[in-house]
């Protein structure tokens, strides 16, 4: 065990996909980003990202999700299911972790995204950052 491992915490009991959603981000820590996050009302809320919007065969896109993941050094895949992807990624400094979430809705054409940190009240835009330059490599992958 590490001197920092404490860092990593546990998985969280919110990690999963429940009834085609993914667990809302908690309102009171700015750690955590999420495309179906709703704050009260119609307010989408300051924890809200876009999803993944895609084009074509639902299967396709969850490959391109795989393809981005596999080319982050500080990422490691715990569940890939056709229909949903749970990723960890570590700080390379202190080896904090965060887990990533895809959903995938066929239906919608999108795949919905949260990504968390484990331990802390705020992330500093780290999670908001991730989800933005995953989207832009999801993006560019398609072309």
């Amino acid at each position: 065990m590490g001197v920092f491992s404490f860092l990593t915490a546990k998985r969280p009991k919110t990690v999963g996909a429940l009834g085609g959603h993914l667990q809302p981000c908690d309102p009171d820590k700015s750690n955590c980003v999420c495309s179906q996050h709703q704050a009260e009302g119609r307010h989408l809320g300051p924890h809200y990202v876009q999803p993944f919007a895609f084009e074509g065969d639902p299967g396709d896109a969850m490959s391109r999700v795989i393809a981005v993941l596999m080319q982050r050094r500080n990422c490691k895949i715990v569940s890939n299911r056709p229909d949903y992807v749970h990723a960890e990624f570590s700080t390379e400094v202190l080896g904090f972790t965060d887990d990533v979430e895809f959903l995938l809705s066929a239906q919608e054409q999108v795949i919905h995204v949260r990504s968390a940190s484990r331990l802390g009240l705020t992330d500093f835009g780290v999670n908001r950052a991730r989800v933005k330059d995953l989207r832009e490599a999801f993006d560019e992958a398609d072309e």
